[in-house]
């Protein structure tokens, strides 16, 4: 779902999971991830929710595939919501029981980017705070993904999109990601400067 076409292999991750796309700065997980948007609004006929940071979106906005217009009535499918920290997340996360309509998919630009070190330290007052609060996060982030899609039924199916940036061979954060995380998906290549 990466890549438009009309390809009649099955994806090849759960339809119904959380997903992690990896890889280091400004390898284009941004742009795969909004055309994984586009293409999960085309062929649903349902909304996406595409959180990202406000000023990480502007400076660095996705680049769309060929053949896709700004104008596609698709991108109207595809709601941008702007999230400063990890609270903000938590909040939406918390909320999102209480949805009347459950998008198709929910994509987190960045994921671990909204948990600031400091922050998390201040909040839980551990020296391990950054990995609880991504832990609360992520297990409140699969409750609430399975919660969609208990209710969704035959109807249709939310998926979970993460992206996360490393420097090495891995997310520093891979030993988490491995107990909530179904997919993990790593770009692999040089960093551009």
């Amino acid at each position: 779902r990466f890549f438009s076409g009309t390809s009649t292999a099955a994806p090849p991750f759960d339809d119904a999971g959380i997903i992690l796309l990896s890889g280091p700065p400004c390898c284009g997980k941004t742009s795969l991830l909004f055309q994984f948007a586009i293409n999960r609004a085309a062929e649903s006929g349902r909304h996406v929710v595409f959180i990202c940071s406000k000023g990480r979106l502007e400076n660095s906005p996705p680049f769309l595939s060929q053949g896709v217009e700004p104008s596609l009535s698709v991108l109207q499918r595809i709601q941008i919501k702007y999230i400063e920290d990890d609270e903000g997340i938590r909040k939406y996360f918390a909320a999102f029981h209480l949805l009347d309509d459950f998008p198709a998919a929910v994509i987190v630009d960045d994921f671990t980017g909204f948990f600031s070190e400091r922050s998390c330290q201040l909040r839980y007052g551990n020296t391990r705070a950054r990995d609880l609060a991504l832990v609360r996060i992520l297990a409140l982030c699969q409750n609430a993904i399975s919660h969609a899609n208990a209710k969704l039924g035959t109807i249709g199916s939310c998926n979970l999109l993460l992206s996360d940036v490393h420097q090495g061979d891995n997310p520093r954060s891979l030993f988490i990601y491995k107990r909530w995380i179904g997919s993990i998906y790593t770009i692999q290549g040089k960093l551009c400067m």
